[in-house]
């Protein structure tokens, strides 16, 4: 029995798959394993690499049956279609300046058939004629041999139709002969239309400025003509010498979305000629000289040799600031602070997810004091606590000093979000004998602190320029921070705004509403005014109006709703540089005690800004109601030009100096019409540096 149970347990031993002999036989049979596993997977990876090259044949099969569609749609002449293809592909995908089988571009086919709306679309589109056409025999040598082989075909199709039985190759021979016919009149036509072109007639309204000490530029519309074929470029000449001998230098401008060209790179103080010319499909048009002739590079600043006003301001506050934070390192105050860990700046993705929280010291009702509260808002949603609370915090509650005052600080502050810490410390010292101010100001800090610490981000936003007040002694601080990010928030709610007015609306008092309730009332024109207050004016030269009024505890001054940040204004042209010629022109009008005719000579620079002026002076005299005979007591303000930045620049008209600054009571018998509102200066001064 004992042998035959050791046979039995040898054979069922010898029946088991031989395992690994060791442990790196066990490794070799799991790379094979893993290895034969890696095929498949390959093989999935090698099927999806087919179906994407699929795809991109199906993409490039869609493509270009756009481009066939496009070239369609310009020989039928469907100005909509074509708009539609360039709405909604790019040049590159339609393959725009690729040339046909014809050797054609749609460019070619909309001028030689004279259709200009669709030749300006595919221009501003980004169009180019085809090269083959490098000379108008060319060009005519093409077009013709077009119109043979066109013509051919049609009596070959033709000859087969007639003498072909009825049948189904018959029905599209048919077919085939109405396409060719179609071409061979849409050839003719074209053929038709570049004998009877002439040259395009010289460009309107060339008129020449200077941009720069070193640089002109000129603008131009088209030609009036209506008979010549399409413009599709246009050349800007320069020179010293009237008769362009020799010329200084050239520029083709084939991008004709904007008619307009700058020269750069001229010596100041020395005069250059302009002249444009047209170009279509039989040549160059005569050139147009410029008005004025000539134009001499240069800047108001070099009338007296001025230096710019804000030149290493920035720098020199920055300096400036960094030696008062060096006296400050070894002051008591910051003792305390030395060993302290640099606080961890939090953005405002992560932070927001750990706000709000039932333990957090954000208030919930108002008593009798000063708050601040801080919007952010998204659309048309805003952020609020687990509460449906707007956050607000606690600046004082037995505030008594001077609100204006200590307001306008605090927006001063506002320039200086994270340095908060570092203002807090330099604040502490002998804070028990400070003044009320000084209590009042450091108590706005740790609000900051507290309501940036709640909210763990330090960029507060921009500060309301009035404080929102009500009957029972509270006054809001209120700050406006726009979200543009696209990240959702565990433990924060974005509500819309119209909800909390809604649930709002239930919990307050109609006859007595708190700072609150306004505020939210209110909320949409305080949000309005915060995106309104960031835009900026398009490059050029503006005519601004300055007029202030005086209170008790300050300054305000006049400023167009739609723009809050800039003075009341028109503008008066595209370029905002003022030549010297021209500020020399408007110092001897300055300089004249009696108001005289003094329109300077025609086809001059200081000519054409003299009936800008009076352009832009009607109209701003309507802007702000103030009837055009009063402008005679007007004047503008001559010391300077207003830059900002170098790409806008004002001129400022002033009122008599009686009515520069209205006092209090005193009344103003031209009052602006709806659309205006006044700042304080100071808060003004801070929405421009912004």
């Amino acid at each position: 029995k004992m042998t035959q149970q050791m046979r039995d347990l040898q054979l069922a031993q010898a029946r088991k798959p031989p395992g690994p002999s060791s442990p790196n036989a066990a490794k070799r049979l799991y790379r094979n394993l893993s290895g034969k596993f890696r095929v498949n997977y390959t093989s999935f990876d090698e099927g999806s690499l087919a179906g994407r090259g699929e795809k991109e044949k199906l993409r490039k099969s869609y493509l270009f049956q756009s481009n066939a569609a496009l070239f369609e749609a310009v020989e039928l002449q469907d100005l909509d279609r074509v708009q539609e293809l360039l709405k909604q592909y790019s040049p590159e995908e339609l393959d725009l300046n690729t040339p046909n089988s014809e050797g054609l571009l749609p460019l070619d086919i909309a001028i030689m058939t004279n259709n200009a709306p669709i030749a300006r679309a595919l221009l501003q589109a980004g169009a180019k004629e085809s090269p083959h056409f490098v000379s108008l025999e060319s060009r005519s040598l093409h077009l013709s041999t077009l119109v043979r082989e066109a013509e051919q075909r049609v009596n070959e199709l033709m000859a087969q139709v007639v003498n072909e039985m009825p049948n189904t190759d018959c029905s599209e021979k048919e077919k085939q002969l109405k396409a060719w016919e179609w071409r061979y009149r849409l050839y003719k036509r074209m053929k038709a239309g570049f004998e009877h072109a002439r040259v395009p007639d010289a460009p309107t309204n060339v008129h020449l400025s200077v941009a720069s000490s070193s640089s002109v530029q000129v603008t131009f519309w088209e030609p009036l003509s209506v008979n010549s074929a399409v413009v599709t470029k246009y050349k800007v000449e320069w020179s010293c010498s009237p008769t362009f001998s020799p010329p200084l230098g050239e520029a083709v401008i084939d991008k004709l979305k904007n008619l307009h060209f700058t020269i750069r790179g001229l010596v100041s103080g020395t005069a250059y000629y302009v002249q444009v010319s047209a170009y279509n499909m039989k040549g160059w048009g005569p050139p147009q000289a410029s008005v004025p002739p000539f134009a001499i590079p240069s800047n108001w600043r070099e009338y007296d040799g001025r230096a710019p006003r804000r030149r290493g301001q920035a720098e020199a506050l920055d300096h400036l600031l960094g030696q008062v934070k060096t006296i400050h390192q070894h002051c008591v105050c910051h003792e305390p602070c030395k060993n302290q860990p640099q606080s961890r700046k939090h953005s405002v993705s992560k932070s927001l997810k750990h706000l709000f929280h039932p333990g957090s010291k954000f208030l919930k009702t108002l008593k009798r004091g000063l708050y601040l509260t801080a919007i952010f808002y998204k659309d048309d949603n805003i952020l609020v606590t687990h509460e449906d609370q707007v956050p607000l915090v606690e600046i004082d509650d037995t505030y008594s000093c001077l609100l204006m005052q200590d307001f306008l600080w605090f927006t001063k502050v506002s320039c200086m979000w994270d340095e908060i810490l570092w203002l807090r410390q330099c604040v502490t010292v002998s804070q028990s004998s400070c003044s009320c101010i000084l209590q009042t100001r450091f108590k706005m800090l740790l609000a900051i602190s507290q309501m940036q610490g709640l909210l763990g981000v330090q960029d507060l936003g921009q500060v309301f320029f009035e404080p929102v007040k009500d009957k029972q002694g509270n006054i809001l601080i209120v700050t406006l921070k726009e979200v543009k990010t696209n990240q959702t928030f565990e433990s924060v709610r974005w509500v819309p705004i119209c909800k909390l007015q809604t649930s709002r609306k239930s919990v307050s008092s109609p006859e007595e509403p708190t700072a609150l309730d306004t505020l939210l009332i209110s909320i949409q024109d305080k949000l309005v005014y915060h995106q309104r207050s960031s835009h900026a004016l398009s490059p050029g030269l503006y005519l601004g109006y300055l007029k202030l009024c005086s209170a008790v505890d300050q300054i305000r001054v006049l400023v167009p709703e739609r723009l809050p940040n800039i003075l009341c204004h028109v503008k008066i042209r595209s370029n905002p540089n003022i030549s010297r010629e021209e500020w020399e022109w408007l110092q001897k009008m300055a300089s004249m005690e009696e108001p005289i005719s003094a329109e300077p000579e025609a086809e001059t620079s200081q000519n054409h800004l003299f009936q800008e002026l009076q352009v832009a002076i009607k109209e701003l005299m309507t802007l702000i109601n103030i009837p055009l005979q009063e402008a005679k007591d007007f004047r503008l303000y001559s010391q300077e030009v207003l830059d900002f930045g170098g790409q806008v620049s004002f001129l400022l008209l002033l009122p008599p100096s009686d009515d520069v600054c209205t006092a209090p009571g005193q009344n103003n018998p031209y009052t602006p019409r709806s659309g205006f509102l006044t700042l304080p200066l100071q808060i003004f001064e801070l929405g421009e540096e912004r």
